[in-house]
This record gives C-alpha cells, structure tokens and sequence, in this order.
C-alpha cells in the first residue's frame, strides 16, 4: 500500500510556513505538511547569544511530536536552531534535517573564498560553523569571512525595513567585493540582495537548496 508522503516542518517565524509548504510541494508532488511554529526558539536563542539547553530539549520534543504523528522526516526551517536539529537525530528514528545544510555543501564546492553574512550573531556563528564542517567534509580549506550586519535587525524589529534593506544591501555589497560565494545565513536576506546587478559572486539562500535534501527522503514514484 503507498503511503502518502507527509513532513514535519518546525518554524520560528509564522510567514515562512506558506512559502514552505509550496517549496516542499514542488519538491515532492503530492506531500502533505504537518507545520509546527514556536517563535520562541528563535528569541531565546537570540537573547542568549546561542542555543541554550531549553531550546535544544523542546526541539527534540517537536522531533518525538513529528515522529508519533507519522511523518517521515522533520525539517527546520530555522538557521539559528540549526545545531539543535543535529543533536535531535540521536533521539528519534525519523531523519532531522537543517534548511541550510545543503547551502553549505554548495557553497564549499562553488568557490574558495566563502562569505557569510548575517544579521544575529545567534544565526551567523552556527552556519559558519555549518560551512567549516561542509569543507571538512569535502577535504577543502577556503577562506571563510563571517560577517554580522549590525543594526539590521534592531532596525527590522523597530519595523524599519528601508534601513534594515539598506544595511543588509551595503553589508553584501562590501563583502561581496572579496568573495567567490556568498551565504547568506538568513533566508530573509535574499529578497534585498536581488537588488545587485548580475556579474558578482554566487548567492546562496537555503530555501532554494534546502528541500533538495527531500528527494532522499521522499524518492519520486517514477525512480
């Protein structure tokens, strides 16, 4: 009997569940999404400066959630939390897998000289990190220059978008000037960086790369 595909999404910012859901479907026709949003994931990450121990608990309590409702996998969809994830895998059965795991992949076999730009430092040291690891992996040693975008998000919670844009924009453009990649930790990022003119370095936002990983989980009816 086939059984219907159905993955676990676990969201700290309520407006990417939409957009999501349609990246998931284009990746697996057919799949039903189980959503699961806890903004405070995210803010008490970002006011310890790191994940603290409480968060990594309840993210293996959404693991054990998704696990008991029948889905095959749990993706976070959170780059701060991201290292949470990893810690889950060794208390469920079911595949935990990070938004932007396979933007690090790419980003190490697309160039040496690696940036990373983010607007937290919660988020900007666990890609880096993210990145690191990927080289390891792939036997490569890259230039990685990690950048955090100061006063972006105190601008974006303010809700002053025009300055949260413009420091992000004037952020990339700097670093960009250095770099063969640039990754952008934060999938939030990516709308102000299509701003920039053709010709620059390779972007990369994990949104775009991420729901890859589904095809493993999910393999088509037609392979």
């Amino acid at each position: 009997m086939n059984q219907t595909p159905l993955l676990a999404m676990l969201h700290t910012v309520p407006g990417l569940v939409s957009d999501m859901e349609a990246r998931a479907s284009d990746a697996v026709p057919g799949i039903r999404v189980l959503h699961y949003v806890d903004e405070s994931l995210l803010r008490d990450t970002i006011v310890e400066g790191s994940t603290p121990e409480h968060v990594r608990r309840r993210l293996i309590s959404y693991a054990r959630y998704a696990e008991e409702s029948g889905a095959q996998a749990l993706l976070v969809s959170c780059s701060s939390i991201g290292e949470a994830a990893t810690a889950a895998r060794g208390f469920v059965s079911i595949p935990v897998l990070r938004i932007d795991a396979p933007m690090a992949e790419l980003a190490v076999a697309s160039g040496h000289r690696i940036g990373v730009l983010a607007t937290v430092s919660a988020t900007l040291g666990p890609t880096t990190r993210l990145v690191q690891a990927a080289a390891t992996r792939q036997n490569r040693t890259p230039d990685i220059t990690a950048r955090k975008v100061d006063g972006a998000f105190d601008a974006l919670r303010a809700g002053d978008r025009d300055r949260h844009d413009s420091l992000v924009l004037s952020a990339f453009l700097e670093l960009a000037a250095d770099c063969d990649v640039v990754v952008l930790a934060q999938a939030s990022m990516a709308r102000v960086v299509k701003q920039t003119q053709a010709g620059g370095p390779i972007v990369l936002a994990s949104p775009d790369s991420g729901m890859s990983q589904l095809s493993t989980i999910f393999p088509s009816k037609d392979s």
